[in-house]
């Protein structure tokens, strides 16, 4: 009976396994709203799709399949061509298919606040919400210097016995890739101290990272030196504003009207209550679009002023940034001490000091290695252990 079905039946060709690694996409400069993704496969053809280095959505093999086709510049007839072959389905499924996962991708990337899970009726992951192969997010201190006089207080000369130079942190930037990350975040300190910055971000933007800076704003307010970081590929801005500071204030400004997406941090100080209702308030009018919040104290004073801040900036619609490392400074102590480490730290992002110690996040004091010495696979498994 076999042999009768085999001459009636074509041979089944096994397909070849994905090539598991990191992929890369930009949309083209003629579309309305710019975007990237990110596509990491995973040995067993799983893979997580990173749109525009804030959203992730974890896909199974068939999703895998169809989305390499999309960064790989197939069509839509000609994905769904592949995939019907790959997996022994009809053409008008893998084609129906191929333009639903299309339509929800650019959904994704130009309504940042879809939740995937209830509106796409696709799964979403947070990235912590599974053990992936590498992180999703590297940040990487430049330095503990926060002005130009480049003084350390004692304690950051205890953590850090030197800053890396331009080249050793390109070599870090190459392993992160290699690694499959696809997201840096330059922080300090002050990163716009270092001059090699636009360097970096450019060599990072060559291999198809997006990139982010945390800075005080205070170098934006120079239109001249924002252009070259813009120039270069900087993705995304959160600047820590410094109250009453002219030159804060016109960096932000300046960088609120670039092209580069920016953020503000607010860090809480004691003082008149209800104060940070009035400055979310003047955020909203100049632009911005996004907050993330902190206080310089665990008092229960300022517990309830960042409580109150939150639900004011909801009500103001701005979005809330909750994972990036706020750059040390004077409100934001390198000693300030972690009751627990965040939710995702270690596993969905790793935190890199000047000397090239990695951290699972900023202020945790466990050293899981150095990136100029030891293997990336020996870090990871530290971090994942």
């Amino acid at each position: 009976m076999s042999s009768f079905l085999s001459r009636l039946l074509p041979p089944f060709e096994i397909p070849k396994p994905l090539k598991a690694g990191m992929y890369h996409w930009m949309a083209p400069d003629d579309v309305p709203i710019p975007y990237r993704l990110h596509l990491r496969v995973e040995n067993d053809e799983t893979s997580v799709l990173i749109v525009n280095a804030t959203t992730v959505v974890h896909l199974n093999p068939t999703a895998t399949a169809h989305a390499l086709q999309i960064i790989e510049g197939a069509s839509e007839e000609e994905a769904a061509q592949e995939v019907a072959r790959r997996y022994r389905v009809s053409r008008s499924r893998a084609l129906q298919d191929q333009r639903e996962l299309r339509e929800q991708i650019l959904t994704l990337a130009t309504i940042p606040d879809v939740d995937p899970v209830v509106f796409l009726g696709m799964d979403r992951a947070e990235p912590f919400g599974k053990h992936p192969s590498a992180p999703y997010r590297l940040d990487l201190a430049l330095t503990y210097r926060c002005d130009a006089e480049g003084e350390l207080d004692p304690l950051a000369r205890k953590r850090v016995d030197r800053e890396l130079s331009g080249d050793e942190w390109k070599k870090i930037l190459t392993t992160s890739w290699e690694a499959g990350i696809p997201h840096v975040t330059f922080t300090g300190g002050e990163p716009t101290l270092r001059e090699e910055l636009c360097d970096l971000i450019a060599h990072a933007e060559a291999q198809g990272q997006v990139t982010g800076l945390l800075t005080d704003g205070r170098r934006l307010s120079d239109a001249d030196y924002l252009e070259k970081l813009s120039q270069a590929g900087l993705d995304h801005i959160l600047i820590t504003l410094v109250e009453g500071d002219p030159s804060s204030r016109e960096g932000l400004m300046n960088a609120i009207a670039s092209d580069i997406y920016t953020a503000v941090h607010l860090t809480l100080t004691p003082g008149p209550l209800g104060k940070s209702r009035e400055v979310l308030e003047d955020l909203v009018k100049i632009g911005v679009p996004a907050v993330s919040l902190s206080s310089s104290e665990t008092t229960n004073e300022l517990f309830v002023e960042l409580s109150a801040a939150r639900d004011h900036a909801s009500d103001l619609h701005l979005d809330l940034i909750w994972d990036i490392p706020v750059p040390y400074s004077a409100t934001n102590p390198i000693a300030l001490e972690l009751d627990a480490p965040p939710v995702g730290a270690g596993r969905a992002w790793l935190y890199v000091e000047p000397d090239g110690d990695v951290l699972p996040t900023q202020g945790l004091d466990q050293v899981l290695g150095n990136l100029l010495r030891d293997p990336w696979s020996e870090i990871w498994s530290r971090a994942q252990g």
